[in-house]
């Protein structure tokens, strides 16, 4: 505990637009090697960048969203620096004049309390190309089909103190970009991705440590773990005498440890300069008011909003617009049913949520639509079937099995509210009993619950619970 950890992330998001940042290339994921890269990419003598419009207004569109001042005037430059796939021998991308500065976001921790999180800048630069290891022995290939895609850099101010505030910080970001529909968030094809910044200090001293940056982490279990493992290096490091170097390192989930990569001695050795081949980028006032207007309902608004108007826990409104499809979805449930809200939300986060896991699938392609899910919840409001029943009757619509009231009426689920045919049950029940009637009757109350098994198991699960509870209350007291 006498150490204290620092982490600053550098997040990277590809922006979806369909063609590269300063060329028509295409950016669609998955095309075989270099059939995706022009001129421009390939960086031929003589070719000009021509700054792709909608990349600016998905920046602007962030920085709004994350209440950072948005820059009249902004420039591209070249950082310069050698690289196999970095064809042109310099990226373009933003240095002393971002387009987007000052901003901030809250997170939510593990213990419920909030943190604010600020971010120093997001710049807009392009990506570089891939190296390729794999199939290729004794040799390494280089796909230029990435190189030149347009990102937005996210820039934090070193405000974390722990691996877990990191990840939290890191899917609040994820979840705003998506919100947003400027990145779509893929981690596994490399859209959605960060570089971690990470020292330690003793408690109580304001100088920071010498950091470490871990490059290119493309999972939050990564991340975690990657961090986790950093602060151990080096705490262990200095405390056996040893001192640490301002690096790049490499995380190897297969071992669960960082490596270095290179030395890095000089914060900035990149001898940035402006680039020549592209004017400023400058933006009216009107333009950044006209691209607030666009911006959807955000996610801490929309969480506030079912707080207020459906009566969720902060909780349980945070699960629920952790993506914007989710949200959708939910929402859709609730205004079909019409009432119980917080149920609605116990079936989403709930039955749903588990199934969307088990299968590996995303909220848009759940096999159980929210107009399903609403007749579903429907059936349990008016009592016509139980939650324990509706439990199996989900799972064969999960399986194609139709639609709620086809399932109840195939498999004859309906509940049963007589309250004639719950007391007969009753009474052979207590009947074929006598031993636990009386033992219950003088005092052993935990028997109930063997009085309710046994009923239920007599109606094949139909008998109304709340019915239930209440006539065989009044039976068994005499």
């Amino acid at each position: 505990m006498e150490w204290e950890t620092v982490i600053g992330l550098e997040i990277h998001a590809q922006l979806a637009t369909r063609s590269k940042i300063f060329s028509g290339s295409a950016t669609a994921y998955g095309a075989e090697p270099n059939t995706q890269a022009d001129l421009v990419d390939l960086g031929y003598p003589g070719v000009l960048p021509v700054l792709n419009g909608e990349a600016v207004r998905m920046a602007v569109r962030f920085g709004l969203a994350i209440g950072a001042r948005i820059a009249p005037r902004s420039v591209f430059a070249r950082k310069n620096y050698f690289y196999p796939d970095l064809p042109k021998g310099y990226q373009i991308s933003q240095y002393e004049l971002p387009i987007v500065a000052e901003g901030a976001l809250e997170v939510v921790l593990d213990d419920g309390t909030r943190k604010r999180i600020g971010i120093t800048r997001a710049h807009l630069e392009e990506d570089a190309g891939k190296s390729l290891h794999e199939g290729l022995p004794g040799v390494s290939g280089i796909d230029l089909n990435r190189a030149g895609t347009p990102l937005i850099e996210i820039v934090s101010e070193p405000d974390m103190r722990s691996a877990k505030e990191a990840v939290a910080y890191m899917k609040k970001v994820h979840t705003l970009v998506r919100y947003l529909e400027i990145c779509d968030g893929n981690m596994q094809e490399g859209s959605f991705r960060c570089d971690a910044n990470v020292s330690v200090r003793r408690k109580g001293a304001e100088k920071f440590g010498t950091r470490a940056e871990i490059k290119n982490l493309n999972s939050f279990r990564y991340v975690e773990k990657a961090i986790n493992y950093e602060v151990e290096r080096q705490i262990e490091l200095i405390e056996s005498g040893g001192k640490v170097v301002q690096e790049t390192r490499l995380y190897d989930p297969d071992k669960g440890e960082t490596r270095s990569m290179r030395s890095k001695e000089e914060a900035n050795d990149y001898r940035y300069f402006p680039d020549p081949d592209l004017l400023p980028v400058a933006l009216e006032p009107e333009v950044i008011e006209s691209l607030r207007a666009t911006l959807p309902e955000l996610p801490d608004e929309k969480a506030a909003r079912f707080v207020r108007e459906h009566g969720l826990s902060e909780y349980d409104a945070g699960v629920l617009t952790a993506s914007r499809e989710l949200g959708a979805y939910y929402e859709d449930v609730v205004r079909r049913v019409g009432r119980d809200p917080k149920l609605c939300a116990n079936w989403v986060m709930g039955d749903l949520a588990a199934f969307l896991n088990r299968d590996n699938l995303e909220v848009g392609q759940s096999k159980v639509d929210s107009a399903a899910l609403a007749g579903l919840v429907t059936r349990i409001v008016d009592a016509t079937i139980s939650g324990k029943i509706a439990k199996e009757v989900f799972e064969t619509m999960w399986d194609g099995g139709g639609s709620a009231d086809a399932v109840i009426e195939q498999k004859g689920l309906r509940q049963i509210t007589d309250t004639g045919t719950i007391e007969a049950a009753i009474d052979e029940v207590m009947a074929k009993n006598p031993g636990q009637l009386a033992d219950y009757r003088s005092g052993k109350d935990k028997l109930f619950g063997f009085f309710v098994g046994q009923v239920m198991k007599a109606t094949g699960g139909k008998a109304n619970p709340a019915q239930l509870n209440d006539l065989l209350k009044k039976k068994l007291a005499g």
